[in-house]
């Protein structure tokens, strides 16, 4: 049997290190940090519990952040426009380069699963704070081959 991409990231203290070497990137660069300016240490310790959960570890975000709901709404009214995206997948595949060296099977698993919820991102973005998402279903799950469910 395979690992999970939760286990080949190095569980949820890979993530923080990934996720903390994307946000130093984000919040230095021109085109991203206005989107983050409510930015905080906790943003990042969420995202990593996110991702824990999406790439097959324990699903905390779902028991005590929100779940699937949160994130989506947590994304409502930012505007995010193609160049946000596209500089924020740049920083992302940086940042894997940095944490994950030498790893590329594991860096493109990983870029196709932001390429994917980035464009659910921003696609959310561009309706009102406060819009009725409906119910978006269970979080997903992301594996070496793709969406899982």
């Amino acid at each position: 049997m395979s690992s999970s991409l939760y286990d080949d990231v190095g569980g949820l203290d890979g993530l923080r290190r990934l996720s903390a070497a994307f946000y130093d990137r984000v919040l230095a660069d021109e085109l991203l940090a206005p989107v983050f300016t409510h930015f905080t240490p906790t943003h990042l310790d969420h995202v990593a519990v996110w991702l824990a959960e999406i790439f097959g570890g324990p699903a905390d975000f779902s028991a005590r952040l929100g779940g699937h709901q949160a994130l989506l709404r947590s994304h409502l009214g930012l505007g995010i426009r193609d160049e946000h995206r596209r500089r924020w997948l740049e920083l992302m595949a940086d940042a894997i380069g940095e944490v994950l060296p030498g790893q590329p099977e594991l860096a493109v698993a990983l870029m196709e699963y932001f390429d994917w919820g980035t464009a659910i991102a921003q696609d959310v973005s561009q309706n009102p704070v406060g819009t009725d998402l409906g119910e978006p279903g269970p979080t997903p799950r992301w594996g070496h081959q793709g969406l899982v469910h």
